[in-house]
């Protein structure tokens, strides 16, 4: 028996010290669990804070892209007008080398038309002279012959 007292006195201590330590774990566990919903919270609002700051930062790429296209749809326009206006310019000096040739022809036709018609006309006035001067001819000999015949010289 006395072994059972000593471990009843045991058991006591023991429970007693279990009681002891009871409150201390007991008040030691809502402070672990503070500290770690504190610490989770923490993690939580450094996540979300990366989550807003990777936002904007999309954002920005978004814009800066955006401004990028913008940038480049302005630069081949540019370049569509500045390409319209040389092609324009281009064309200008083409037609007015067409017409400054086509002047340059008419000019050419009208000078040959010129010297053809004064060759004609002078043509034609020479088969006119010479026709005239060959009726000429013939009636002065016709009239030559009348006037021997006339004269009695006419039985040569």
């Amino acid at each position: 028996m006395a072994n059972k007292t000593i471990e009843k006195t045991q058991l006591k201590n023991d429970v007693g010290e279990g009681e002891k330590q009871a409150p201390e774990l007991a008040h030691e566990f809502p402070q672990r669990v503070t500290e770690n919903l504190d610490e989770m919270r923490s993690q939580a609002e450094l996540a979300y804070s990366a989550y807003l700051e990777a936002q904007r930062k999309v954002a920005r790429a978004y814009k800066t892209r955006e401004l990028q296209e913008v940038d480049a749809y302005k630069e081949v326009e540019q370049q569509a007008y500045e390409a319209r206006e040389e092609a324009l310019q281009e064309a200008l000096k083409v037609r007015e080398k067409s017409e400054r040739d086509a002047e340059e022809a008419h000019k050419k036709a009208r000078e040959k038309a010129e010297k053809v018609y004064q060759e004609s006309v002078a043509r034609a006035l020479g088969v006119c002279r010479e026709t005239v001067e060959q009726a000429w001819q013939g009636s002065r000999e016709t009239s030559e012959q009348i006037w021997s015949i006339f004269q009695g010289n006419g039985a040569k």
